[in-house]
């Protein structure tokens, strides 16, 4: 099995005078063997859904992995879409965060 990861920062900081948010690229490869009874589901995001949800249980009889890759990187927030952009400076501006 391979596997290889990068820790992400977290968005917020125990350090109350570095607390930040960013914009980061994230990329999750999986492959893994598992088994399903009956029929896997046809909707993208339905199968997306159940194939984490097994993930995230581990590996058992019914799952194997296989390959693993995970990498997040910060990127410059002018990489981000205009709604993503308005929400990052929401929340900066937001007393949670200050």
């Amino acid at each position: 099995m391979m596997m290889q990861s990068q820790p992400i920062q977290p968005l917020r900081s125990n350090n109350p005078q570095r607390q930040s948010v960013g914009v980061y690229e994230c990329e999750v490869h999986l492959k893994f063997r598992m088994i399903e009874e009956g029929q896997l589901p046809t909707d993208r995001e339905e199968l997306l859904e159940m194939l984490l949800e097994a993930f995230g249980y581990g590996g058992d009889e019914y799952m194997e992995p296989l390959q693993v890759s995970v990498t997040a990187e910060s990127v410059d927030e002018v990489e981000a879409s205009p709604e993503m952009r308005r929400q990052l400076i929401r929340l900066r501006n937001s007393k949670d965060l200050a």
